[in-house]
């Protein structure tokens, strides 16, 4: 029984009609055939059906069916076709394709074009480092009703789209009636829209996008989207123009709905060995807008132009001299104020710029200098009051200590100066009566030092200087004011002898192997005594006071004592152990002779012009920790010597682990005293707290930013700004909310301005921030 179940078996299966095989097929034009079926149509005419497979070159063709015209070399080819080419390939419901030219129209189709990268040659030393997108991909999928194949890296796609982010399901693609596809070149696009996640998110008439071998492309950035109570919608959008590896440039474009628009450019170079520089230029055109008021009322801004400059340059020159130069500028503090998103910018009441050029001569340091700042001290909707302080120009020589015999322990250095000093008073951009202060000054200063060190605990530096300075013109003696200036020459010298000492300086050390922390600790003890000494300058009264060398008092004697505490930790740092400062505390106090030497000492905060003589400073602390590479902290203040309160009080600290945590902490405290001037009126002191912070993932994945600043004297918020990020595989999104305070402001319009920007990011495309600060600081 089981045999004759077995050879039924063998009959049913003998049979059953046997499945075909592929079978290979020699014809012309083709390194390999294969197919199910083959028939001969006419002459030079084929079909073949069935797993068609054709390969020619590098190219191959799979289809369910393939028709062939040899004479003209053409396939038509129908059912799941695919052809590869390289490492291209397309996919398409039927296919009209040269075999010779490989190019042909594809029908419902969608493929995959590789962008290859250019070689890159080598990277200039101090060469611009261009960014990369995390995970970017070289690849471009592109899909259609139609995709004609133009040539051997170009496409024209109907009804169709393309993406960079090539992955099962892409999150972005631009879709567009018309698409002229350029592999290593631009696309044009024709009735262009985003679509993310499948959801339009803008529209473009025309678009042309960057599908480029270079790792930077010419062409316009995605547009940045905003909305603010005082500019209405806004939006930003830009041109990147990259002129070569060593330079670039961006224009700029922005609409504001309420208030007009804005225009700017950016240039930047790098040439490496230290030569690089950028310059920002923006000019905002503003019409008249009206504003509710907190009252209820109305407020009118009136038209206006602005503009503002920004920049910064470093070159080397000739025989090793460098140059720098530098320009921050604007023309309204108002729309400064209201413009700019980053506080420290809106807050800036001062517009400067400046050129210098320095290097050596024979062993002389020459710098020649020319400057310009002016500080707004005034400002209001119709008027500002101003002060301008510059040198145009400043030429110094300074000749560095040398022995001043051979081998000579005593030491000799000099230095020279000419310089002419720019000093105005300007009210409305006009010079008021007696308010051009400026003049030239000649200076020379020649100095013997002799260095004591023979022990090691204990050193002693002993100078004696001369100094003899020449100015141009004087003030009028009979003007109790002090604000008449003749145009006299008035002729200052004086000696200053100085000895500073360090020590006796006392060490300790433990060793402390099983701490955990550190293997050592070392503290020490530095005592110091400064002892300096002016002689007389008779003519004081006659000096035009403009920098701090010329406020220097006669017949004053100062001695300058305090304390240095720090502790240094020897701690593993990799597989070596270094010493590091973790601690250090800084106590110290200045007596003078002449109480009013200490209005004009510099090296204290709260010792200005207008403060009360004395012969005692304040006290100055200084504490710096600095307990691990992550975390360090300073604070400072100044206590009044003569009611010993407490004048100011600043502190800061910062934290920055692995670069996932970045934070930072800011106080600052200016206090109440009622017996001292400068120090007794609290609607003029200060109270402030400011804080930063960026968490992000190591891969900068996701991100979040947030800042703000609280005065608290007032208990306002002045601003708090938080932006927030998420790069994705091709794409990723970034947004920013700002509420900036404009209460008490000259700049006041509203209340306060609430603002949001919101950019994209995709794989190929570059965006940027906006001229005003906007999503500043947000990895994208």
């Amino acid at each position: 029984m089981p045999f004759l179940l077995v050879l039924a078996a063998l009959l049913v299966t003998l049979a059953l009609p046997g499945r075909a095989s592929a079978q290979q097929v020699a014809v012309p034009g083709f390194d390999r055939l294969t197919a199910y079926k083959y028939e001969k149509l006419g002459e030079k005419h084929y079909l073949f059906t069935g797993a068609v497979e054709l390969e020619k070159g590098d190219s191959s063709i799979y289809a369910d069916s393939v028709e062939y015209f040899e004479d003209q070399e053409r396939v038509l080819a129908t059912g799941n076709v695919v052809v590869t080419q390289g490492a291209n390939r397309i996919a398409a419901d039927k296919a009209d394709f040269n075999t010779r030219t490989q190019l042909g129209t594809f029908f419902h189709a969608s493929g995959i074009a590789t962008v290859r990268q250019g070689r890159q040659p080598a990277p200039v030393t101090g060469g611009i480092v261009v960014p990369q997108m995390t995970n970017q991909d070289n690849d471009v999928y592109y899909f259609g009703e139609t995709v004609e194949k133009l040539g051997p890296k170009k496409y024209k796609i109907t009804n169709g789209g393309f993406s960079t982010c090539v992955q099962p399901t892409p999150r972005w693609d631009l879709s567009a009636d018309t698409i002229v596809l350029n592999i290593d070149h631009y696309t044009l696009l024709k009735q262009a829209l985003l679509n993310v996640k499948g959801v339009p998110m803008f529209y473009l008439p025309v678009l042309f996008y960057p599908t480029k071998e270079e790792d930077r492309a010419t062409g316009f950035l995605i547009p940045t989207y905003g909305v603010s109570t005082i500019r209405g919608q806004t939006i930003h959008n830009a041109f990147f123009w990259a002129i070569n590896r060593s330079q670039d440039a961006t224009v700029l474009l922005d609409w504001f709905s309420k208030t007009g628009t804005g225009a700017g450019s950016e240039y930047r170079y790098n040439m490496g060995g230290g030569n690089d520089g950028q310059l920002t230029a923006y000019m905002l055109n503003q019409k008249a807008t009206a504003y509710t008021n907190a009252g209820g009322g109305t407020t009118v801004q009136p038209d206006s132009r602005s503009y503002n400059v920004n920049g910064s340059m470093n070159q080397a020159l000739p025989h090793r001299f460098r140059a720098r130069a530098q320009v921050d500028y604007f023309s309204s503090v108002i729309t400064n104020q209201t413009f700019n998103t980053n506080v420290n910018d809106a807050t800036r009441n001062q517009r400067r710029y400046s050129a210098n050029v320095y290097g050596t001569i024979a062993g002389t340091v020459v710098n020649g200098t020319f400057d310009r700042t002016e500080y707004f001290t005034a400002v209001s909707a119709g008027s500002s009051s101003s002060q301008v302080i510059g040198s145009s120009p400043r030429i110094a020589l300074t000749r560095s200590e040398r022995p001043l015999f051979g081998r000579s322990a005593v030491y000799f250095g000099a230095t020279g100066e000419f310089v002419r000093l720019d000093r105005q008073t300007l009210q409305d951009d006009v010079i008021v009566p007696n308010g051009d202060r400026g003049l030239s000054r000649i200076d020379l200063a020649p100095t013997i030092r002799y260095p004591f060190k023979r022990w090691p605990f204990l050193t002693v530096n002993s100078s004696l200087s001369w100094r003899e300075t020449y100015y141009t013109r004087s003030l009028d003696l009979r003007d109790l004011t002090g604000t008449t200036i003749l145009d006299d020459g008035v002729n200052r010298q004086y000696f200053t002898m100085l000895a500073q000492a360090v020590g006796p300086v006392f060490t300790r050390v433990w060793d402390t192997p099983g701490n955990g922390y550190a293997e050592r600790f070392k503290h020490t003890i530095e005592p110091f005594f400064n002892a300096e000494r002016t002689s007389a300058i008779d003519n004081y009264a006659r000096i035009v006071k403009i920098e701090g060398t010329d406020y220097t008092y006669g017949s004053t004697t100062r001695y300058t004592y305090g304390l240095n505490n720090r502790l240094y930790a020897k701690r593993k740092v990799g597989t070596t152990s270094q010493a590091q400062e973790v601690l250090a505390l800084e106590i110290n106090q200045t007596y003078y002779s002449n109480p009013a030497a200490s209005t004009v000492d510099p090296r204290f905060l709260t010792s200005t012009t207008t403060s009360t003589p004395n012969n005692f400073s304040p006290f100055a602390v200084n504490l710096r920790a600095t307990p691990t590479p992550t975390v360090n902290g300073n604070v400072r203040a100044e206590v009044d010597s003569r009611y010993h309160k407490l004048r100011q009080m600043s502190a800061n600290g910062t934290v920055n682990w692995r670069q996932e945590l970045i934070a930072s902490v800011g106080w600052s405290h200016t206090f109440y005293i009622k017996d001292l001037a400068g120090f007794n009126d609290r609607n003029a002191l200060s109270h402030y707290l400011t804080f930063q912070s960026n968490l992000q993932t190591r891969d900068r994945r996701y991100g979040a930013i947030y800042t703000f600043n609280y005065d608290i004297q007032r208990s306002a918020m002045l601003q708090q700004r938080i932006s927030g990020f998420y790069n994705a595989q091709c794409c990723g999104i970034a947004l920013e909310y700002q509420r900036y305070n404009f209460a008490g402001l000259p700049s006041y319009i509203v209340p306060a301005d609430h603002r949001f920007f919101m950019s994209f990011t995709l794989a190929g495309l570059g965006n940027f921030s906006p001229f005003n600060g906007a999503l500043g600081g947000v990895p994208r």
